[in-house]
């Protein structure tokens, strides 16, 4: 089988010079945004001695009676009155167990979100989204010398992977019999599209397969649909679309395989990932060569 590939090299569209300003939505070739929609983890750091100091003594006064450890971290940061704490550590995001990014919230309400990615009771499922701008690197002081870029994030949110698996509608053409058949091949498609190499949802082509991830649940009915007529997934390409212009659009390309024939079907959506927020411009359909 082969390996999930995206094409690379995307360029975006010459824009003719002219007097007038360019509009918010533009995207000059010269200066893209370094927008960021990538899954990871988010965890908790201490990023000097003395805050890691600080933090025993609020755990001290804490009622942490019978708590795991992560138990009790949860319960501090979740505490009001140890808010000062959040805004004290750095919040790293791991992608593959690779320590990415180093998150900020845009808004410091957005704080309550950091603490709601630490789970009590972590498991290996657990996972977050990010979506946001990249900024430079950290300073080395920033988080024990880890030099990583900086993401102020507009939007965060965490969930479970089988949650975010059996939150996925069942199509009509698959019976309610053969809906652990269905789970299973949206399971394989999401593991893939997670373990896709160098994936840190920081460019067009990763930009638009993570949002389809957990956005656009058709792509998990056409692999299980192809799963039943004995095809497999063969590849995800990523191409520039015919459509981009004064947007920047990317075709998203699931090339199918039956196991016996060897014949190739191929299905594709569309994807504006001009601005910081994805989305879909047209829905999933037949793909052909021109």
């Amino acid at each position: 089988m082969e390996e999930i590939n995206t094409t690379t090299g995307l360029e975006s569209p010459s824009l003719e010079a002219s007097s007038q300003p360019l509009p918010a939505t533009s995207r000059p070739a010269v200066d893209p945004p370094p927008f960021v929609y990538a899954l990871g983890q988010v965890s908790p750091r201490f990023p000097s001695l003395a805050i890691e100091k600080e933090f025993a003594q609020g755990t001290g006064r804490a009622d942490a009676t019978g708590l795991t450890d992560r138990e009790a971290l949860h319960a501090v940061l979740s505490d009001r009155a140890n808010r000062y704490l959040v805004r004290q550590l750095c919040w790293v995001f791991a992608i593959e167990g690779l320590e990415t990014y180093l998150l900020g919230p845009r808004d410091p309400a957005d704080l309550e979100l950091l603490v709601d990615a630490v789970r009590p009771r972590p498991n290996p499922a657990d996972l977050d989204v990010i979506i946001g701008v990249r900024g430079p690197l950290a300073p080395p002081e920033a988080c024990g010398g880890l030099g990583v870029p900086v993401v102020i994030f507009d939007q965060l949110y965490s969930f479970d992977r089988d949650a975010l698996l059996g939150a996925i509608p069942r199509p009509d053409e698959i019976p309610e019999k053969d809906d652990e058949r269905f789970r299973a091949a949206a399971a394989e498609l999401f593991d893939r599209i997670l373990q896709v190499a160098d994936n840190a949802g920081a460019t067009d082509e990763h930009r638009a397969v993570n949002y389809l991830a957990v956005r656009y649940p058709a792509i998990y009915a056409r692999a299980a649909i192809a799963h039943v007529g004995n095809a497999s997934l063969t590849a995800v390409d990523v191409r520039p679309s015919r459509l981009s212009g004064a947007r920047v659009i990317v075709d998203v390309i699931f090339s199918y395989t039956h196991r016996q024939t060897d014949v190739t079907e191929k299905y594709f959506v569309r994807v504006d990932v001009t601005e910081e927020f994805p989305f879909l411009v047209t829905k999933l359909s037949p793909y052909y060569e021109h």
